[in-house]
């Protein structure tokens, strides 16, 4: 797929209702830490949490798209307060259909943000596919635009800084 450069981007992303986002790799390094007991921990990068609370401050709904459950992600996104937190099945596209109805929107009204291969379904659905720098080739293929920075190092803020100018707001203005 062509990539979009990044005021084009900033352009696509004015008719977006709906970011979805995946979270291993995407909100984290891809790395997960065990306990003994099986006790799990991720690293979130605070900066992209920030600014998906300014997004939905600013009225952009967020919907966590997971494959695998965490209890980590539902305390992270209950902290964050994402409201739509979907976690646990493979499927990524059937999972958020009932979402998509509820919100009353389509696919093509929505940017999803992945990394894996388990990503390349979804992407291939949605209006505005998005890629973390170090996603697999293989979705960086089928994405409109990949970002500069690594998954868990500020993607998604880099994200959601495109939305912001897209939406001409300046987030500092929905800091309270």
């Amino acid at each position: 797929m062509k990539k979009l450069t990044r005021p084009e981007f900033v352009e696509r992303l004015k008719q977006v209702k709906l970011l979805a986002i995946d979270v291993d790799g995407v909100l984290t390094d891809d790395s997960i830490y065990f306990g003994p007991d099986g006790f799990e921990m991720k690293k979130f990068n605070i900066s992209d949490g920030f600014f998906m609370v300014l997004a939905m401050r600013a009225g952009l709904e967020l919907a966590i798209v997971s494959g695998r459950y965490s209890p980590a992600t539902d305390t992270r996104m209950k902290d964050l307060g994402v409201k739509h937190v979907l976690q646990g099945k493979k499927d990524k596209v059937e999972m958020i259909r009932p979402l998509l109805q509820e919100l009353g929107v389509g696919f093509s009204d929505i940017a999803f943000v992945g990394n894996e291969l388990l990503d390349i379904r979804l992407a291939k659905h949605v209006g505005l596919p998005i890629a973390v720098a170090d996603a697999n080739p293989e979705l960086i293929e089928e994405v409109a635009f990949v970002t500069e920075s690594k998954g868990g190092c500020g993607a998604l803020r880099e994200i959601l800084e495109c939305y912001f100018e897209a939406v001409d707001i300046d987030p500092k203005d929905l800091i309270k």
